[in-house]
């Protein structure tokens, strides 16, 4: 292992290229620490404390890494940019325009990337707006607060003019320089840019939330939640690494004047094809009702009934309804997820395009059906598995009232993911080199 990792700076395109990650890395966490103008410190701490709390605003301060507690110039994070590739990965089945773009090439590609980043700008606006009316005003604290009944104070005292409509585009422009830097990383560096983003800000809370734990819970829950830790991140490369392989074979056929073909080959099914991104979904559902309760108000009557069920049940993450419900919510996600990743009608065409074959099973619809099957068995488990990374530390956390340790689950999952992608993206650089990689 240590050859290995000597190996990696004696290629000097690969070290400049994970020197240029490290340099993006550290960008990105130096601009986490600059808060937007105009904000009160004491709603700052309030924030700070109410995200802590885990449920909505502790799933928006881990993707952000910690920047949307301090409200800083990247409090909304990677996320839209996120949501945004999701929604024209969406779309791309939906709309034929899309389609034939996807089946273009670079140059198609390069039209989508486009039309994503007008996206992310478009979703980056809107959230802004939304917190700086919501928190500006010092009712999102308010209603996420622990307490519910503590006073808060708004992040902006002096009102939402003019400040705020001078924090909505510093937002916006912090999401932008995060959308710039994810694509150089992409680009210039090794890995996938968002991935590197969200590996950087779940990393980051880790520490922090096992030594709060260490301060406030002991030494017998801080060494349960590391077990536990461990324990997931054994489960998850396990998982990672499992596929199911459809045999292929492929007909000979004569091109000229020689024989080709007549090989044999898989399709590699990941057990967990969808990675995090349920779990992405999922929590910005969850998010959905809290928005609403803030243009609805907490008064009297069924609004207040409304908003009283919210913060007891969904904004709550110390509760088994928010836990059953966040963990459907994933199962059902994941089977989404990969209805739209893997398509069987098109795999089966381009199979019998190319002239291969699944042994025992007729070209055509008898493949589609075969492959369908395939991948609704398969996601099976690995929804099942992912919901129990995310909801596992919730249900020790809930045993042993800790309220400081923000989405364990989700953060190994994450972590552990990019983790094994980047390690493969840097071996099969070294193999290439005709050096000795990681993997055996």
């Amino acid at each position: 292992m240590i050859s290995s990792l000597l190996n990696i700076f004696k290629v000097h395109d690969l070290r400049n290229k994970l020197l240029f990650v490290v340099l993006m890395v550290a960008v990105y966490r130096f601009g986490v620490a600059i808060r937007v103008p105009g904000v009160d410190g004491i709603a700052i701490e309030q924030l700070r404390e109410s995200a802590n709390q885990q449920g909505a605003l502790g799933f928006l301060n881990l993707f952000s890494g910690g920047a949307f507690e301090s409200f800083s110039i990247f409090a909304l994070g990677i996320m839209p940019y996120i949501t945004a590739s999701i929604i024209m990965q969406v779309l791309g089945v939906v709309i034929p325009k899309l389609e034939e773009l996807q089946n273009e090439g670079a140059v198609g590609q390069r039209k989508i990337t486009q039309y994503t980043r007008y996206v992310t700008i478009g979703l980056a606006t809107l959230q802004a707006t939304g917190l700086v009316f919501i928190f500006g005003t010092g009712r999102g604290t308010a209603f996420f607060s622990a307490a519910g009944a503590a006073p808060t104070v708004p992040l902006l005292p002096d009102g939402v003019w003019p400040r705020g409509y001078l924090i909505i585009p510093t937002l916006v422009a912090g999401t932008a320089v995060l959308m710039w830097m994810a694509e150089m990383i992409s680009q210039r560096g090794i890995g996938n840019g968002m991935s590197m983003i969200i590996f950087a800000s779940v990393v980051s809370s880790l520490p922090g939330g096992f030594w709060g734990i260490l301060q406030l819970n002991g030494t017998f829950w801080f060494v349960a939640m590391v077990s536990l830790t461990i324990f997931i991140i054994v489960a998850v490369v396990y998982v990672e690494l499992g596929q199911r392989r459809i045999p292929v074979q492929f007909a000979k056929r004569v091109v000229g004047r020689r024989m080709m073909g007549g090989q044999n080959t898989y399709i590699p099914l990941k057990v967990n094809q969808s990675g995090v991104i349920p779990i992405i979904f999922a929590s910005s559902i969850l998010l959905l009702p809290v928005i609403m309760t803030q243009f609805l108000g907490s008064g009297e009557g069924w609004r207040g009934e409304i908003a009283s069920f919210v913060d007891r049940y969904i904004v709550n993450p110390q509760n088994f309804v928010y836990v059953a419900i966040f963990a459907l919510l994933i199962i059902a996600f994941a089977y989404f997820y990969n209805s739209i990743a893997f398509d069987p009608v098109r795999q089966a065409d381009q199979l019998r395009r190319q002239g291969g074959f699944i042994p025992g099973v007729r070209p055509g619809p008898q493949t589609e059906r075969y492959l369908a099957k395939a991948v609704n068995r398969i996601t099976l488990p690995g929804s099942v598995f992912i919901a129990v990374v995310a909801v596992l530390p919730y249900i020790l956390l809930i045993i042993a009232n800790i309220s400081t340790f923000a989405f364990a689950g989700t953060a190994v999952l994450i972590s552990v993911g990019v983790a094994l992608e980047l390690m493969r993206q840097i071996d099969s650089q070294l193999t290439l080199r005709n050096y000795e990689g990681f993997l055996k």
